[in-house]
């Protein structure tokens, strides 16, 4: 077995996976983890998979650098997909990082998204009476992939009539952050970014001639700036309305269908959550854990520095994998374990650091209140089919999941 882990990271190779992998990657982040925890990979890129390793790299921001114009410049050109990917938020660095995130959670202050916890509720409740009336239903589709875009929709006020394009859209962009994209997944995210900001600049435009009130509507806010009178310029709001959407979309997605998924498959600990609903922010937390849905984060070395014992010269690019030190033994115990009530449970789901995820207290908000009602209205709920994975590395999801509610 050790011969065939140290195999299993030698010829590891981010840009040639396999269909067992995309099944099921944690083997080969163990064999990563144990062999080769600073793993060069072909493409030059060094690929990380201790949990240590990550928070390093995350919290020295001086010499891992989150933006992306050298390394997104080969691989888009001078493409929509390339504003877009290096104007969002994630993928800036301090000054410009701590300006834009600054005007952004202020619209997503604690009180913000506890005001929000009603209409969640009633959306929730409105897809579970509709489920119920089928008897069954398709897991994404018609339940987890219908929430965080209602809620992502109600934050920027988009109207209801005007949302059906926001997934596709989404699901274009963010696909084209693969390690490989192919001519036909960069032209499909090219397309979308251009269809994205046209729709963005009618609906800013409307937004500026009657605002709506920017405790509740971030879309305003963004518009509004700051009392002391920071503003995002033009390009910058467009962009962040874009990668607001995406972040709060797929990821939440995966978010609830991983954790319904995993729910079913440890019988024991859906029995313990049916029996102990008040575990359910733990779960959440170990669903995050457990199946991240953001596998993997990027950066760029700015200068010489030493990690994990190797020295990787300015200019290298890092692979954070988040899905494999999130099952780190240094850091977790029993790591494959599920265990609903995980308690320390120091994840990095959200990342750490100046990065941490700017959404995360609504993600798990989303979460909860998703997961507990759906378990409370159909206990007896059973995947009643092969469920079929998103096919995507970065971001771990399923694209369909049938489901007979009991």
């Amino acid at each position: 077995m050790n011969a065939d882990a140290k195999e299993l990271a030698a010829s590891f190779d981010l840009e040639r996976l396999t269909p067992e992998f995309y099944d099921n990657p944690y083997p080969t982040y163990r064999a990563l983890r144990e062999n080769e925890p600073v793993k060069r990979l072909p493409s030059g890129t060094v690929f990380l998979t201790r949990y240590d390793d990550l928070v390093t790299a995350y919290k020295n921001t001086r010499s891992f650098s989150s933006d992306k114009k050298r390394e997104f410049a080969p691989k888009y050109g001078d493409t929509p997909l390339y504003e877009h990917h290096t104007t969002s938020l994630v993928f800036n660095d301090p000054p410009s990082h701590t300006r834009v995130r600054r005007l952004i959670m202020g619209a997503l202050s604690p009180r913000a998204i506890a005001s929000m916890e009603g209409d969640l509720i009633k959306l929730v409740d409105g897809l579970l009476d509709a489920i119920a009336a089928k008897g069954r239903c398709e897991l994404i589709e018609d339940f987890a992939a219908s929430i965080p875009i209602e809620v992502i929709g109600n934050l920027l006020d988009v109207p209801h009539e005007e949302r059906a394009p926001l997934r596709d859209w989404s699901l274009a962009i963010l696909g084209a952050l693969e390690p490989v994209v192919s001519p036909e997944a960069a032209a499909r995210g090219n397309t979308a970014v251009t269809d994205f900001l046209g729709y963005l600049e009618t609906l800013v435009a409307r937004r500026r001639a009657k605002p709506g009130n920017p405790d509740r509507d971030v879309l305003t806010r963004l518009i509004q700036g700051e009392e002391n009178g920071e503003r995002l310029t033009e390009k910058e709001l467009l962009h962040n309305c874009i990668f607001l959407l995406n972040a709060g979309h797929e990821t939440t997605t995966n978010l609830i269908g991983n954790g319904l998924v995993a729910l079913h498959r440890h019988p024991d600990q859906k029995q313990r959550l049916i029996d102990n609903p008040d575990l359910i922010k733990t779960a959440v937390e170990e669903i995050l854990r457990y199946e991240s849905s953001n596998q993997l984060g990027n950066r760029m070395t700015t200068e010489r520095v030493e990690l994990g014992g190797v020295m990787l010269e300015a200019g290298t690019s890092v692979t954070l994998c988040i899905g494999a030190a999130n099952r780190d033994p240094a850091q977790f115990a029993e790591p494959e374990t599920f265990d609903i009530a995980r308690t320390p449970n120091r994840h990095l789901a959200f990342a750490t650091g100046a990065h941490q995820c700017a959404g995360m207290a609504l993600a798990r908000l989303e979460g909860a209140i998703a997961i507990s009602r759906f378990l409370a209205r159909f206990p007896d709920y059973a995947v009643s089919g092969q469920p079929v994975r998103g096919g995507r590395v970065r971001f771990r999801g399923f694209s369909s999941v049938p489901c007979a509610t009991g």
